[in-house]
Parts: C-alpha cells; structure tokens; sequence
C-alpha cells in the first residue's frame, strides 16, 4: 500500500463535492424510511461540514481546512457509533448504509489533499531581465500592429 506521500491525491473541490453528494443521498435514504431522524441528520451534519470550510465550494468558510480533516474523522466515527449504537431508532437497512457511507467518506478523506492553494504571484520570481525582455517583445509587437492597421486604412 503506498505512503500517503507517493500517491496522486484528489483536489480539495472534488472532495467537498463528494460530500455534498454523499450527504444529500444520505438525507434522501433517511426520508424514506420509517425511523428517518438519525440519517437525516447526519447527512445534514456532512453537508454542513462541507459547507463551512474554506474551500473552493464552501458556501461560509468558517474554518480551514486542517480543522476540516479533523471534524470529518469525527463525522465519520458519528456514523459508524450511530449505526453500531443498538438503542438508536435505526432500522438495519440504514444501519448498513451509514456503514458504507462512512467506508466511502474514509476512502474520500484519505484520497483527498487538503493542502491550501497556493495564491497567484507566490511561484519562483521571475528574473528581472526576463520581465524587461517580454515587456520590449509585447511593445514591438503593439508597435507591429498598429502600423498594420494603419497600412490597412489607406
């Protein structure tokens, strides 16, 4: 199994998309069954959870996204209590499917970075001289321009 480290992980976008989704599909399976309290709010928890970390598609950037890793561990240990606590108004088919919604949430978390995007203008600096060199190459090529479009007029 590789490290951490020497895999491709998946951007912090497609991470809170998928918990939307996840969250969503859980609200919709706890709705339609008899005892809907405990998977309806936990879904609402996940979309939630998605919904206030700073990232790409945060609706209220409420905290970043180190605080994020570690509420979604607790998100998904609230699932699997939930489903393993017998005294829960839990019927079996929903205990199964906080199960595996809390399985493809840990598979989700581990695939996913959550490293910060870095802010524009922030990679290598550029060398002076090269920045003097592309501003001379777009002056030429305006200057180029203009005496076509005027060659073009008479």
């Amino acid at each position: 199994m590789a490290g951490r480290d020497e895999r491709m992980l998946r951007p912090f976008w497609l991470h809170q998309v998928a918990e939307y989704l996840i969250g969503l599909v859980l609200i919709a399976i706890g709705l339609q069954s008899p005892e809907p309290a405990v998977p309806s709010i936990l879904g609402g928890v996940i979309v939630i959870n998605a919904a206030f970390v700073d990232g790409p598609v945060g609706a209220f950037r409420a905290f970043d996204r180190r605080t994020h890793r570690i509420l979604d561990l607790v998100v998904i240990g609230a699932l699997v209590a939930a489903a393993a606590i017998p005294g829960l108004p839990v019927d079996n088919t929903n205990r199964v499917t906080m199960i595996a919604v809390a399985v493809v949430l840990l598979v989700v978390w581990w695939n996913s970075s959550f490293a910060a995007k870095a802010p524009k203008g922030t990679g290598p600096p550029v060398d002076r001289t090269e920045a003097i060199g592309r501003g001379a190459g777009r002056l030429a090529g305006h200057a180029a321009k203009f005496v076509r479009d005027r060659r073009g007029r008479e």
